[in-house]
Formats: structure tokens, C-alpha cells, sequence
């Protein structure tokens, strides 16, 4: 391999970094440029965007990453915060650690508690790692008719139980906006979570018009239940779902999910990402029930010495009393107060 200089990320020099990120199998939507945008306009955070280049001039290697600066959670960089996919991507398995290793640097310079990759491939020894989580995913056929062959007859059951109540699905984007905020919001807390800001998905949908939509589940003219898809390449993903939980025994997510599966069939796509989950975990078995499989996630971490893993996760002890406080509060305060505590939350 020639020798290479790693530099940041210039204005000028985007369309060469969105063309690597475009030719490169390992590359996912969350390595484009344009996230540099949405996450510095939206939230305000640093966008650090490190790249290789050849001596020819060429792109041989990206690794995107946000910094995060807050008293309650601490300061670090992440590749890339609120998605699973992120961390260096290059043509070398070396070039891909001299770009971790200038993150680390950074790290170093601007005093950060520790560097967070999301990765989905694992990395040399050197590098602590997470392995807790997966992505889970469904291979797909050609037709929607031989998805739905390949599924028994419980499942089918399942997803013809809010069909006969007259449930349809609406897809769309900036439009649905109002209906999919009014159910992802409700849902976010009462499952304890501070959720998103809406000038975060109205800046995803404005950004890539042709990769992000947005699908509402009407029942007698309401919102029940909503998803955002997004897709890139060969998959469709979605990250982030939800409905009301007055709803649940019409089974109203067997419904929506079959849908989806659909849209992804009929688009072309080869792979639905059903999103993150842990193993054992309520939203991995309905994701498995699909004939879908888990995919390990790697998160590898920079930490100065003896430093602890972080544990920036709903699953550590000290914000189980937080999470069920937050499940009491009123919407309106939530949907206020949300936003403010999850922009520093990766």
C-alpha cells in the first residue's frame, strides 16, 4: 500500500468522501457527509470527520465521528451516535486502524472520557470491546408472495388479526410527520426513554428523499402505530418503531412489520434490518419470529488507562429509578424535556 496522509474533512473534498462511502461494500448511509450537517445543525455537536488520503489524491479511507460534551454523561466521540453503523471503513484493514488511532488522538487532545466505533466487523485485540449487542436481520426473496409462504401458520394468524379490523397502512414522508411524532413519542415514554427531537426526522427526510419515508398504520382514520425506514443499497432499515400500546392485542405490530416487509420486497431490497436489540430480549424474539438472524455488533472502545468500560445504556442499574419516573410524566413534558437529555446520549 502507498503511504497516506490522514486529514479532516473539508467542504471541498465531500463529493470524494461521499463517493468512497457510495463504492464500498462495508459502508452504510450513516457514513455520507451530509450527517455532519444534520447532527451539528440539530443538536450542535462537533463533527470530527477524519479521512485517508493517497498520495494520488484519492479517498482510501473514512471514519466519521461526533463529539459529545455533557456534565451528566460525559465527554467522548462516538462513530457515529444515535445508529448502529458507524467506524472507519477503508480499503485496508491497516488504514482503518491509523484512522482509529487519529481518533484516539483527537480523543487525547481534547480531553475526552473515552472513543466509541460502532463497528460490524471485530478488530485486533488492542481495542476493548462491546459485544451485548446485535442487529437483526431478514433476508429476502424476490416476491412477497414467497415471504409470506415461508411463514407458519401462528405467524400469519398473527398478522391477519388486525387486517380483519380494517387497519391500513399510509406511506409517505414530511406529511405523516405529525401522525408517526403523536405515536413514537407517546411510546418512547412509557417505555422510560427521552425521545427525539421531530426536527430530527424532518431533517432525515429533507436530506435523503429518496432513502427515507416515513409509514403510518391507520385504525378508523387514527395513527396506531408508525415506522421510519431508510434505505441504502441492498437493505432496508428500520430505525425507529412504534405503537400504541391500547392496540396491542389487535396485534397491530404483526400487521405493520408485514407491511413493511413488503414495501421492502417490492422495492428491490435484498436484506430488512429489523434494527439493534439485545439477545433474549423481548424485541429480539418478535424480531426472530420473521425467519430473521442476529448479526454480532462489535463497539469498540478507546479508553485511557483504567478507565472503565462505559455503560451509557437503559440497561445500567443507576437509571432504572430515572427510566420508571419518566414513564409517569406527562407527555407534553416529556416531548419538552426529552430532546434536551437524549442529544447527549449516543
Amino acid at each position: 500500500m502507498n503511504t497516506f496522509l490522514i486529514e479532516s474533512l473539508s467542504h471541498d473534498e465531500r463529493h470524494k468522501w461521499d463517493a468512497f462511502v457510495h463504492s464500498h461494500s462495508s459502508a452504510s448511509l450513516y457514513h455520507l457527509s451530509l450527517w455532519r450537517n444534520i447532527v451539528e445543525q440539530v443538536y450542535g455537536h462537533e463533527a470530527i470527520y477524519l479521512y485517508a488520503k493517497a498520495g494520488t489524491g484519492e479517498v482510501v479511507g473514512i471514519l466519521p465521528l461526533i463529539r459529545i460534551k455533557s456534565r451528566l454523561f460525559g465527554h467522548y466521540l462516538v462513530s457515529m451516535p444515535y445508529f448502529n453503523y458507524g467506524g472507519a471503513v477503508a480499503i485496508t484493514a491497516e488504514i482503518e486502524d491509523e484512522l482509529m488511532k487519529a481518533a484516539c488522538e483527537v480523543a487525547r487532545r481534547r480531553g475526552c472520557d473515552h472513543v466509541e466505533f460502532r463497528d460490524m466487523t471485530k478488530r485486533t485485540p488492542d481495542w476493548a470491546v462491546r459485544t451485548d449487542k446485535v442487529v437483526v436481520e431478514l433476508q429476502l426473496p424476490d416476491a412477497p408472495e414467497t415471504l409470506w409462504s415461508s411463514f407458519g401458520t401462528k405467524l400469519r394468524t398473527k398478522i391477519r388479526r388486525p387486517q380483519k379490523e380494517g387497519a391500513e397502512l399510509i406511506r409517505g414522508s414530511t406529511e405523516l410527520l405529525p401522525e408517526f411524532y403523536k405515536v413514537f413519542s407517546r411510546n418512547m415514554r412509557d417505555l422510560g426513554t427521552p425521545v427525539y427531537p421531530v426536527r430530527l426526522f424532518r431533517s432525515v427526510l429533507e436530506a435523503f428523499p429518496n432513502a427515507a419515508s416515513i409509514v403510518v398504520l391507520r385504525l378508523q382514520g387514527k395513527p396506531v402505530a408508525a415506522g421510519f425506514l431508510v434505505g441504502y443499497k441492498n437493505r432496508l432499515e428500520i430505525p425507529w418503531a412504534s405503537s400504541l400500546r391500547e392496540f396491542n392485542h389487535l396485534k397491530i405490530n404483526m400487521l405493520l412489520y408485514w407491511e413493511l416487509l413488503k414495501v421492502a420486497v417490492e422495492g428491490g431490497y435484498k436484506v430488512f434490518d429489523f434494527g439493534r436489540s439485545t439477545i433474549g430480549g423481548g424485541t429480539f424474539d418478535f424480531k426472530k419470529q420473521w425467519g430473521a438472524e442476529a448479526r454480532q455488533l462489535y463497539w469498540h472502545y478507546w479508553l485511557p488507562e483504567g478507565t472503565p468500560m462505559p455503560q451509557l445504556t437503559p440497561d445500567n442499574p443507576k437509571y432504572r429509578f430515572a427510566i420508571r419516573t419518566w414513564r409517569h410524566l406527562p407527555l407534553f413534558f416529556t416531548n419538552w424535556l426529552g430532546p434536551k437529555i437524549v442529544k447527549n446520549l449516543p
